[in-house]
């Protein structure tokens, strides 16, 4: 399952650059053309605004897969294995909640403006709201793995602290590993020759 899982989030990656390409594209088109043509893109401000909505929603719900998200881990980091695994159920089922909430209410909005038309676009104004809905759906699901994973004793110790302090801090920790992982190759190799 964890393959299929890491192939969606792999889509969603693809996804998130097309978009984010086709925001450049509107944007620094409609610059150029305005400065030095004196015309525009009429729906390249409302589009790009759309778009980035949803960019920034199928990042977060990578961001939960990957564990990206940053926080601090001042206080969960100290404690012994069984305080880690009550934060993380604990902290789980707050971000479940909250995204109980942000669903319902995304679903409540989109409802409510199926038949508002964008005014420049045209199109149902519930798209926009429907990143909301799209988040909230996917996040959940992955939350609830999280839980099911702790809650069957598949999760490493290690695991147990989901934020990240720094993005220097995870790239530090993801070359770590990556050492890890060569001088084992290195070892292995040695002890086969």
């Amino acid at each position: 399952m964890d393959r299929w899982i890491d192939r969606f989030c792999k889509v969603l990656d693809g996804l998130i650059a097309l978009l984010l390409a086709v925001m450049v594209v509107l944007v620094f088109g409609n610059v150029v053309l305005r400065y030095g043509f004196n015309s525009g893109i009429t729906v390249s401000e409302e589009v790009s605004r759309w778009l980035f909505v949803w960019v920034t929603f199928l990042g977060a719900v990578v961001a939960i897969r990957e564990r990206a998200h940053l926080g601090s881990d001042m206080l969960v980091s100290r404690l012994p294995v069984a305080g880690k695994k009550a934060c993380l159920v604990a902290g789980h089922l707050l971000m479940l909640y909250i995204t109980w909430l942000f669903f319902s209410g995304s679903l409540q909005q989109a409802r409510i403006n199926w038949d508002v038309q964008a005014p420049v676009t045209g199109a149902s104004v519930a798209i926009f709201y429907g990143a909301g809905v799209v988040f909230s759906v996917l996040a959940a699901f992955f939350l609830l793995l999280e839980l099911v994973r702790l809650v069957r004793g598949k999760m490493a110790d290690d695991e147990l602290v989901m934020v990240r302090e720094s993005e220097e801090q995870a790239e530090l920790d993801a070359l770590k590993a990556r050492l890890a992982r060569e001088d084992a190759l290195l070892a292995n190799k040695k002890q086969g020759a």
